[in-house]
C-alpha cells in the first residue's frame, strides 16, 4: 500500500496561533489541495493525523472541527482530491494522552487500521514534534517550511534523515520523481 501522512495546520492549510476554531478561518495553503489531487493519482492512500488541542482547551467542540473537516473535503474534492482518513488529538500536553505528538498513538491507530507497517511511510509535518513521531515509528520526515516549519528549521535538533522541502506541493514533486 502506498500511504502518506499528513500534518493539517501548517500542511494543508495555514496554520495560526489562536487556533483555526472555525470553517470560515480554514484555507488552505496554495498548491496544497493540487498536491494531495497529485498523490491520489500517483495511487497514495492519503491520511492526516493532526493535534487539535484546542477542543480540550475549550477553544472550539467537536461540531466545529467536523465543520472544519467538511470545509477541508469539499475543497479537496473541488480540485479533484481526497483525503481517505483523519485522525486527530483533541487532548492538552498535560492530559498525558498516548494520541498527542509527538507521541506515536495517532500513528499506530493508523497502522492498525490500515492493517499495514509505517516504516518508510512519507510524513509530512511542519513541527518537530511531527517529526519527532515520524521517526518513533521509523516513517520518513518531511519538514515543510510553511506554518512553523521554518521556525522549526532554525530551531535545529532535526534528526539527520528529515527531509526539508519548501512546501506540500514540491514534497508531493520529489515524491513523485
Amino acid at each position: 500500500m502506498k500511504l502518506i501522512v499528513l500534518d493539517r495546520d501548517g500542511v494543508i492549510n495555514y496554520d495560526s496561533a489562536a487556533y483555526i476554531k472555525s470553517p470560515v478561518e480554514w484555507r488552505p495553503i496554495p498548491g496544497s489541495l493540487n498536491a494531495i489531487a497529485k498523490l491520489n493519482h500517483a495511487g497514495f492512500h492519503v491520511v492526516v493525523a493532526t493535534n487539535q488541542s484546542g477542543i480540550g482547551r475549550g477553544f472550539f467542540d467537536m461540531a466545529a472541527l467536523n465543520a472544519i473537516h467538511a470545509k477541508m473535503h469539499q475543497a479537496l474534492a473541488q480540485a479533484g482530491a481526497r483525503v481517505d482518513a483523519i485522525f486527530f488529538c483533541p487532548h492538552m500536553a498535560d492530559d498525558h494522552c498516548r494520541c498527542r505528538k509527538p507521541k506515536t498513538g495517532m500513528y499506530e491507530d493508523i497502522a492498525h487500521r490500515l492493517n499495514t507497517s509505517l516504516a518508510g511511510v512519507p510524513m509530512v509535518g511542519d513541527s518537530i514534534r511531527d517529526i519527532e513521531a515520524a521517526t518513533a515509528v521509523r516513517g520518513s520526515p518531511l519538514l515543510v517550511l510553511t506554518g512553523n516549519g521554518k521556525k522549526t528549521r532554525r530551531a535545529g535538533n532535526l534528526p539527520p534523515d528529515t527531509q526539508i522541502y519548501a512546501d506540500l506541493a514540491a514534497a508531493v514533486d520529489a515524491l513523485a520523481d
